[in-house]
């Protein structure tokens, strides 16, 4: 089995858009390269914060294969592959293979409310059909899924399923991401999905975060891992509270445009947001500047 493992700073990517709202790959790249330069551990492609399931599958597959390229190996690149639909699920998955990244993310099944055994049925069969021993992960937002991956759910697939690796959890409750510390006899890799829950994670024992804030300030969550990891526990904790001020200034992903529109002072031109999305105000996006700024913050 592929031996991934993923710990610190794991960045869902933004995905930016030119003005006529097509994808603006040379803008992608850049990303990649200003988040890998400051330190990020990893890449996600196509979540929640890359406007996933506002993308075309073939913008999908295009912007893995961007995302791939321009990474270059330099850190693991973990490729959204959810659907809806199972058959769907598992294409992504194939072309995720096929591009060389180093795994796939499989967001739990949306619109429809499904039974426990069905969501274990259908993670079981994508990881069934999953070239040779792939790496898979769980993704869990049921406040935008409508279904919750239950701990249940977490061991009965890591049981039936050796290359489901671990699990990003973006539900906000702590209780239920500990409980998953133990599955599979506590060999399942949890990431925290909520920033305001990274330092409290670390403690608990996840491996590593998804941060969607960190395309902007990739510099104060890695800082916060490097703080953990040395044992500075009274510097992670200012790093902390620091990046509880940035979520609230940014909305903590509310408005993806926020986080575009800042990523633009720091020389990242994302563009805007895909409809039924809106843009922020020039007026909200000063203030939202100014708000960073007196923090002492580079935008």
């Amino acid at each position: 089995m592929n031996g991934l493992s993923l710990r610190g700073v794991i960045v869902p990517l933004v995905t930016p858009f030119h003005e006529d709202g097509q994808v603006n790959h040379p803008a992608l790249r850049q990303l990649v390269d200003f988040l890998l330069e400051n330190g990020v551990h990893g890449l996600f492609v196509a979540g929640t914060t890359g406007e996933g399931p506002l993308l075309s599958l073939a913008e999908r597959r295009a912007v893995a294969e961007t995302v791939v390229d321009q990474a270059g190996g330099r850190a693991p690149v973990l490729v959204q592959a959810g659907t809806p639909s199972t058959e769907e699920t598992v294409a992504l998955v194939e072309h995720a293979h096929a591009t060389g990244a180093d795994g796939a993310a499989l967001l739990c099944p949306y619109f429809f409310r499904l039974s426990e055994e069905a969501l274990i049925r259908h993670f079981c069969t994508v990881a069934e059909r999953a070239p040779g021993s792939f790496p898979l992960y769980l993704y869990n937002i049921p406040q935008l899924t409508v279904n919750n991956i239950s701990p249940a759910v977490s061991q009965a697939v890591a049981q039936e399923c050796p290359n489901v690796l671990g699990e990003k959890d973006s539900s906000g409750n702590l209780l239920q991401i500990i409980d998953k510390l133990g599955v599979r006899e506590g060999d399942f890799q949890m990431l925290v999905g909520s920033d305001g829950l990274i330092l409290p994670g670390l403690v608990a024992g996840v491996a590593g975060a998804v941060s969607g804030n960190a395309n902007v300030f990739p510099e104060l969550f890695v800082a916060l891992f490097e703080a953990y990891w040395r044992g500075d526990l009274t510097d992670a904790q200012e790093l902390q509270e620091r990046i509880h001020r940035v979520r609230r200034i940014l909305r903590d992903g509310g408005d993806i445009s926020l986080f575009k529109a800042m990523l633009a002072h720091r020389g990242i031109e994302a563009g805007p947001v895909r409809a039924p999305l809106v843009n922020a105000t020039p007026a909200t996006v000063q203030a939202c500047r100014e708000e960073l700024q007196e923090m002492g913050l580079p935008v």
